[in-house]
């Protein structure tokens, strides 16, 4: 892959083993989204920001997460949609070809890998960009190595007056398999890169990477297998949600393990993968994707010379980002939720925080997440377990997309549900799921109630525009209503604010 050199700043030049630390007011470690608006916001402000970056200026979202793997869906979900039109529309005859998709995230996403403009984006705000890994050396101090390719490397070492922002995000977790780590298996960045789809496929880790990347393969003809450790896929969400997912995934073709452990992993050649299951043979496949989750990037980062214990899981900060007095921490590091917007919104109260502007703290009441499975799996809030955990008394109110008027209408392809969770003591909502198609956008008005604490009595009285997908909101209102009862929490009641 190419990575650019166009634009770095002049701060990637200075300094050496010996040298003295140049005086800056900030330096971000780390500029994927988070890393890179808090940097740019910065430096338009007039602030002398050096932005340092060792790989691809902008992170993992724009070249092998979010916007690449939206492509692969888009493909996918095309042909599907293709596939649907007999009995609804006509005839149609599909023959998936993974190239456009490849071409489409080589040369519109990703530009081959290259970060020129983003680069140019940063310094042509005032800021200044060193290619390499920082280190903290003390307080308000950091070093800089950089240096690749074969070429000496160089230090450069920055005394922050204002202080530092870490933003490093996260890097892919494989799990303890024997032999995992032995083997050449992919991540998210080997299954956006690839140049065509392989003929089989085995997905390793039931979550959100997982599946998106399992259905849309699929879809282009490779055969799929899903092996996931826990009783159901998308344990993090409502089990209505693992469930809608796993019947949809099998009508694509793919098979679904769950409840299943894997003993060790071994690659040849002629075999290709095979993963041993724990009392249940083997699986077989030319490539494994191993999509079970994320880690914070917080090794070799120093942050013992800060009083951080390095080994800990995630940088612990205040409703203001703060992580240690003059550090602030932004994204995936923080372990708030490995999301773009979560970045973007915590590089906002950063920089109001860094810049000494007043403005509200961090909320994470409503925080919305999206599988974009087809149908997409959209949810905000709590869970009905997890407010059960936190000792809410609970009303639940469900519809079935397929039984809304919109649904009706939209025929094959409506699979879904609303569900939605209220705290029966406030009368409020504190969580809710949309599956279905256009599942996130659906989202944004449920994320308002729960952000906003608006009553239900309220919500059931808006009016929903016929016939709209959103509608089925109502619908699940009126569940809501009529279920005329509440659970008692599991645990002692905590409010939850």
């Amino acid at each position: 892959m190419a990575r650019t050199r166009t634009g770095e700043g002049r701060a990637g030049a200075e300094g050496g083993a010996a040298g003295a630390a140049e005086e800056v007011d900030v330096v971000v470690l780390g500029m994927g989204p988070g890393g890179e608006e808090v940097a740019g916001r910065l430096a338009s402000a007039g602030l002398d920001v050096v932005g340092v970056e060792a790989e691809l200026l902008g992170g993992e979202c724009p070249y092998w997460a979010c916007v690449p793997t939206k492509m692969m869906v888009r493909g996918a979900d095309l042909l599907a949609e293709a596939r649907r039109v007999r009995g609804m529309a006509g005839l149609a005859q599909v023959e998936p070809d993974w190239s456009p998709v490849a071409s489409r995230i080589r040369d519109e996403a990703t530009t081959d890998w290259d970060d020129a403009a983003a680069v140019e984006r940063f310094t042509g705000k005032g800021g200044r960009f060193v290619r390499g890994r920082g280190r903290f050396t003390g307080p308000g101090e950091v070093e800089v190595e950089s240096g690749e390719d074969g070429s000496a490397s160089r230090v450069s070492r920055f005394r922050a007056r204002r202080g530092v922002v870490v933003a490093t995000g996260s890097a892919p977790w494989a799990p303890p398999v024997d032999g995992l780590d032995r083997v050449p298996y992919w991540t998210n960045r080997q299954a956006v890169s690839a140049t065509e789809a392989p003929p089989s496929l085995l997905v390793l880790g039931g979550g959100a990477v997982g599946l998106e990347m399992a259905q849309a393969f699929a879809r282009f003809g490779t055969l799929v297998t899903v092996v996931e450790t826990s009783r159901r896929l998308l344990s993090a969400e409502e089990p209505e949600s693992g469930e809608l997912v796993e019947r949809v995934l099998k009508a694509d073709g793919v098979t679904v393990w769950t409840h299943t452990t894997v003993k060790s992993a071994r690659y040849s050649d002629a075999e290709g993968f095979v993963l041993d299951l724990e009392g249940d043979g083997e699986l077989r496949a030319r490539r494994l994707l191993v999509a079970t989750g994320r880690r914070p990037r917080l090794a070799g980062l120093g942050l013992e010379h800060l009083g951080i214990d390095p080994a800990s899981g995630s940088l612990r900060v205040d409703e203001r980002m703060r992580a240690a007095p003059d550090v602030w921490a932004v994204g995936d590091v923080t372990g708030e939720g490995a999301f773009t917007h979560m970045a973007m919104y915590q590089a906002d109260i950063a920089v109001r925080s860094i810049l000494g502007e007043k403005g509200p703290e961090a909320d994470y009441r409503a925080v919305p997440r999206v599988t974009f499975t087809d149908p997409e799996i959209a949810a905000v809030g709590l869970t009905e377990d997890l407010a059960r955990e936190r000792g809410l008394r609970l009303r639940t109110g469900t519809a079935q997309v397929p039984a809304t008027s919109r649904g009706w209408i939209h025929g094959t392809g409506n699979e879904g549900f609303l569900k939605l969770v209220e705290d029966a003591d406030r009368g409020v909502l504190v969580g809710a799921t949309a599956a279905g198609p256009a599942g996130g956008e659906i989202l944004y008005g449920l994320a308002v109630a729960v952000r906003a604490s608006l009553p239900v009595a309220t919500l059931r009285e808006m009016i929903y525009a016929y016939p709209t997908f959103h509608r089925g909101v109502l619908d699940a209102l009126n569940a809501l209503q009529a279920a005329g009862h509440t659970d008692e929490p599991r645990t002692k009641r905590s409010r939850w604010t």
